[in-house]
């Protein structure tokens, strides 16, 4: 058996040796520091057997890969310590994988209700099974004995998973008394890593679904270092304090009457303020690039959809409503909508692209477990644009869109990574066009220089995408901007174009957002700034404080003379001490707050004091509007003063 190793080198080793051993062969210290393996880029077990030539990779705690090893382990040290804890006869097992930073487990257990109060009991026994150092051994069954196995164990969820393996042999691993059906891979041992938190408990229905039983999940993470983990758990309660959840309201930005509007949200005077800012910007930078904005019907009959595929492949996630024995749908995209407006008139060569761009509100139905304040809705509005183009026009229409996404995200200072998304399981089309599509994007990133990595498997059902990942100012990562690439509905609705020597072509259509969804947007921007929006985005940038109610008539000229400049300005003269409405203030973030009293009445100029901090003395109106203009203007990050 051959074995080829990331160096180059190849050996030759019999059947049935492990990844362990082929590790202590190169050396004692890799061997102490393995945690597992790629074996043809498949995860593995440090100690499962090879039995057919590979390429081998052996996984160090260090490596990026360890983390999916680790982190499923520690998923299964939770489980044994809840049934330690708890009585293995009355846990039942759900599923525990781990998700990105971390890791779950879902519980039904008899009687008992987890609260976060008890995640330090668990954590506990959890430190007792890791200091136990038990050995992880991999073994498989026939499919009808790992049932046995299960029933006996009164595993009811596990045995309904067991059913639905085609495989003849079914996996499990086993540490002390703890035995769990699991793909793995595993570290060799419980007391491989230390460094864990558990986070969070909340419910959730088995297999997602709302008619099944409601079980317990508990959150945790896991990093190969206590440094990480400290860093991660600053993160998180960084992230804690910016909730645009809890930041929404109380800034009055927003909120969600989940009795009658669950995943609608209902915007506020302030909050519809910085929405407005957000669509001013688009629309500027929309004609900058060559856009022309439409607008399409929020429902649109049944057959639409149908032609479209969406019948077929998103019906579950619409809503519709039926008149007179007809079926519409609420639309969830806009796409069919620019479809109808790109036939509406006959298209030449000439005019292509032909790049349209609405605010479309849509509507997709989430399931309630997944709604997550503006993050995850169930109506939203995309900046949605439909690219008409030549094929040989793709690369160029792609780095333009390139160029526009660097734009704007640069004006909030965002960095971002992309994915190339290839084709779906659940896809239309035939596998060459996808390939031809798929090409077109790779050239297009390539041609623009911008790092990517590829997603399998990850396309939309139409066509391969660009999805491009912002990072926040505590470092964490949101899916915005896309870009899909679809020869499919073309076809699907008969689109062409005459083309120079006559003939009938068909043209190439581009799916983009920007935002993606202002809304989501919104909300990754009240958890970047922490609500203290700049300037230019800010609802109120300006609120006038007069000392007390001797200077409110001046205080009154200042508010006017900035108002009438274009500034968002509120006067805050209530009976309340001067101390208090600052603090006020400072909490809803108003960048500049300007202050009056016998002085600046007498010399005709204002005291600002900024949401920072800075105090400010003896400064003239004038003077103040030139510079937040000027910083307004160039949409600053910063503040002027």
């Amino acid at each position: 058996m051959k074995v080829k190793l990331p160096d180059g080198s190849q050996r030759e080793y019999q059947p049935g040796v492990t990844p362990g051993q082929i590790a202590r062969e190169i050396s004692e210290g890799l061997y102490r520091n393995a945690v597992g393996a790629l074996v043809n880029g498949e995860l593995w077990d440090l100690e499962r057997p090879l039995y057919d030539d590979c390429e081998l990779k052996i996984i160090k705690l260090s490596d990026p890969e360890a983390a999916e090893i680790y982190r499923h382990t520690m998923s299964h040290i939770m489980a044994q310590a809840v049934m330690r804890i708890y009585g293995a006869e009355k846990v039942k097992l759900g599923i525990g994988p781990t998700i990105e930073n971390g890791f779950y487990y879902d519980f039904d257990i008899d009687g008992t209700k987890i609260s976060e109060e008890d995640l330090p009991r668990i954590e506990e026994e959890m430190k007792k099974i890791i200091k136990e150092d038990l050995k992880i051994e991999r073994f498989e069954l026939p499919k009808a004995e790992a049932i046995k196995l299960m029933e006996d164990k009164g595993q009811v969820y596990k045995v309904e998973l067991i059913r639905e393996i085609p495989d003849e042999k079914v996996s499990f691993y086993k540490q002390g008394e703890f035995v769990d059906l699991c793909r793995g891979p595993h570290l060799p041992s419980t007391g491989k890593v230390k460094h864990f938190k558990l986070l969070s408990v909340s419910g959730a229905y088995w297999r997602g679904n709302e008619k099944n039983p409601m079980l317990q999940r508990i959150y945790g993470t896991a990093f190969a270092s206590k440094e990480e983990l400290e860093n991660y758990l600053k993160m998180l309660e960084e992230a804690k304090k910016r909730d645009h959840r809890k930041l929404g309201p109380q800034l009055e930005l927003f909120f969600i009457n989940t009795d009658v509007a669950a995943g609608m949200p209902i915007f506020l005077p302030y909050g519809m303020t910085v929405l407005k800012e957000l669509m001013a910007l688009s629309r500027e930078l929309h004609e900058k690039y060559g856009y022309r904005e439409v607008g399409t019907p929020l429902i649109m009959h049944e057959k639409l959809w149908r032609q479209s595929g969406h019948w077929d492949h998103y019906k579950n996630n619409m809503y519709f409503t039926e008149k007179e024995e007809v079926t519409y749908a609420v639309k969830p995209m806009n796409c069919p909508g620019h479809i109808l407006i790109y036939k509406f008139k006959p298209v030449s060569y000439r005019d292509l692209p032909i790049r349209l761009f609405e605010f479309g509100r849509v509507h997709r139905y989430e399931r309630g477990g997944v709604l997550h304040g503006l993050l995850r809705v169930r109506t939203f509005t995309q900046d949605d644009a439909h690219i008409f183009c030549r094929e040989d026009q793709v690369v160029e229409e792609v780095s333009n869109i390139v160029r526009f996404i660097n734009e704007l995200y640069g004006i909030f200072g965002f960095t971002y990574r992309a994915t190339l998304s290839t084709m779906p399981e659940d896809h239309m089309g035939d596998e060459a066009t996808w390939e031809k599509a798929t090409t077109a994007l790779r050239n297009a990133l390539e041609e623009t220089g911008v790092p990517y990595q590829i997603a399998e498997g990850e396309g939309a059902f139409y066509g391969p995408k660009i999805d491009f990942h912002v990072k926040d100012v505590i470092g964490r990562e949101w899916q915005c901007a896309t870009i899909q690439m679809d020869f499919q509905m073309p076809e699907r609705f008969e689109l062409t174009y005459k083309d120079a020597d006559g003939s009938e072509k068909r043209p190439v259509m581009i799916h983009r957002a920007l935002y993606g969804s202002i809304e989501r947007f919104f909300g990754i921007l009240i958890e970047h700034y922490a609500g203290a929006f700049p300037t230019w985005l800010a609802p109120v940038q300006v609120v006038v404080l007069p000392v007390s109610e001797k200077y409110i008539d001046y205080a009154r000229s200042v508010y006017e003379e900035l108002k009438n400049s274009g500034l968002r300005v509120e006067m805050d003269d209530r009976n309340e001490t001067l101390g208090y409405r600052i603090r006020e203030n400072q909490m809803k973030k108003v960048p500049y707050m300007i202050i009056v009293g016998e002085k600046e009445k007498n010399e005709n100029t204002i005291s600002l004091r900024t949401r920072t901090g800075t105090d400010i003395h003896d400064l003239k109106v004038a003077d103040f509007m030139r510079k937040v203009k000027e910083e307004i203007a160039n949409r600053s990050q910063n503040l002027a003063f």
